[in-house]
């Protein structure tokens, strides 16, 4: 079975999950310094941000959209929803509202805000690929596309965004 991961974590959501980070270096110094000593406190901050690390970690990677072949599941780290495939209408890459390039699925009756389910989010690509994220978005491009193409599902993409894609990242427009 094939699973594509994309998703989008709400800036509201992200901010969220820091203050839970700062939270659990607290949590973790603070009874440090109490047990053993004002002399601690690096100790306490330390082993802070190392379970800080490992929450973080965990919360980011359980927020997701996994695109599966049976449906579209949105989790996030306390439940999970599950989105059939025939209630995809299109698929759209365009630039949003932070200027950054949007790859989101347009959704018929449902409680997704403005009946879409953003995908992916990245800068414009301006420069072929150089480094290890901008490796991941390329690969996580084309693994969406596979899976819509796959579902017979429409994408309308920019011409400014097809031709940087191709151009750069060797990203083919889609035949037809």
């Amino acid at each position: 079975m094939r699973m594509v991961h994309a998703g989008v974590v709400p800036t509201e959501r992200a901010l969220g999950y820091g203050l839970a980070g700062l939270a659990v270096v607290a949590a973790v110094t603070v009874p440090t310094v109490l047990l053993f000593g004002p002399g601690r406190v690096f100790t306490g901050v330390v082993l802070g941000a190392i379970l800080a690390v490992a929450a973080l970690i965990a919360l980011f990677k359980r927020d997701a959209v996994v695109l599966t072949e049976q449906a579209i599941h949105r989790r996030t780290p306390w439940s999970m929803t599950s989105i059939e495939w025939d209630r995809v209408v299109a698929g759209r890459f365009v630039l949003d509202e932070r200027s950054r390039w949007s790859l989101a699925l347009d959704l018929t009756a449902g409680d997704e805000l403005h009946s879409e389910l953003v995908l992916l989010s990245i800068p414009p690509v301006s420069g072929p690929v150089s480094g290890a994220y901008d490796l991941r978005k390329r690969d996580q491009i084309n693994e969406v596309r596979n899976i819509l193409r796959d579902k017979k599902i429409p994408v309308t993409v920019l011409p400014d965004i097809a031709v940087a894609l191709e151009e750069h990242w060797r990203i083919a427009p889609p035949t037809r």
